[in-house]
């Protein structure tokens, strides 16, 4: 399918660098032999669209018997997204679900008023050398829908539609993009695309939405003729026709962003809340280990730890 009809992929950039409204280097945090790029929330951006929090987790190589061990915690007023490059996750919440997510799949557990989950390499990949390469991010929920019933959805990467167009391969994990839509409920104006492009290919980011940007994976991309690395998000200018164009040895991408919230989001530890009195109460059901009998419960067939409240 065409892109983008109205715009012409060999027109050169209109645009200057003052198009970057914001450029994020993520912080690095090494969680021994394992290390996490956090961008989003920033100094200077705290959410892209309804996203609020973006991790690049690793690249990580393990042992045999080695792996990660995310221990049960919980989450309120948001959607976590788990979009994996290599490797795998096994996932297990409060509610009953338990799936493994595999490359090019998608793990979407929206918390609402109170989820608790856990990740954790799947016994499988433990049984030889694995490594794990992907992405989490965050969706903040609008405030109408902080006190709904959580859920999960998990859909194979077949399931994600797949566009593919003059050296571009796009996957759409979450809402709609030009002339798509993934298969994931949504609660806000999104998009969320995997982008790989060949040397030299030129991507045209959607125009439908008010907050766009972009992070880098692997390769590098121009943006008016300025070259950006991987391990880079850039949050463009609202209403700007944006074009980038992969480096030499090509390009990927995550590309994101939707319409902007109604209000402000209070972010603590794995709570996300339209008013602080909702995260001192997630705090307090949490100290309290009411499990089952107050907001939150450990998640089925995982319940011999958890991660305490921090400080």
């Amino acid at each position: 399918m065409s892109w983008n009809p109205a715009l012409d992929p060999g027109c050169p950039d209109d645009i200057g660098t003052d198009a970057i409204e914001t450029l994020i280097i993520p912080r690095a945090r090494d969680l021994g032999g394992f290390e996490v790029r956090r961008a989003l929330p920033a100094p200077k951006r705290q959410m892209v669209g309804p996203f609020i929090f973006f991790d690049q987790a690793g690249p990580a190589e393990f042992l045999t018997g080695q792996g990660i061990d995310v221990r049960p915690h919980p989450h309120i007023g948001l959607g976590t997204v788990t979009y994996l490059y290599r490797g795998d996750f096994h996932h297990r919440d409060s509610i009953g679900s338990d799936q493994v997510i595999t490359p090019g799949a998608l793990n979407w557990m929206v918390a609402g008023k109170g989820v608790t989950h856990s990740e954790r390499t799947s016994e499988a990949a433990r049984k030889g050398p694995s490594s794990l390469f992907g992405i989490q991010t965050w969706i903040a929920l609008p405030e109408d829908r902080e006190d709904i019933a959580p859920s999960f959805e998990h859909h194979g990467k077949e399931a994600l539609p797949e566009i593919s167009d003059g050296g571009i391969t796009a996957r759409l994990i979450l809402g709609e993009a030009y002339g798509e839509s993934a298969p994931a409920t949504m609660y806000s104006e999104t998009f969320y695309l995997d982008v790989v492009l060949a040397p030299g290919a030129r991507f045209p980011l959607p125009e439908n939405h008010e907050d766009r940007g972009l992070y880098i994976t692997e390769g590098s991309v121009t943006v008016a003729g300025q070259v950006f690395e991987a391990g880079r998000m850039m949050v463009f200018r609202p209403g700007d026709r944006i074009t980038v164009a992969a480096g030499e040895a090509g390009a990927r991408l995550m590309a994101l962003g939707g319409a902007t919230m109604a209000g402000p989001r209070y972010i603590w530890w794995n709570f996300v809340a339209s008013s602080r009195d909702r995260i001192e109460t997630a705090k307090e059901e949490w100290r309290a280990a009411n499990w089952g009998k107050g907001l939150f419960d450990l998640p089925v067939d995982d319940k011999a730890e958890f991660i305490p409240l921090p400080g």
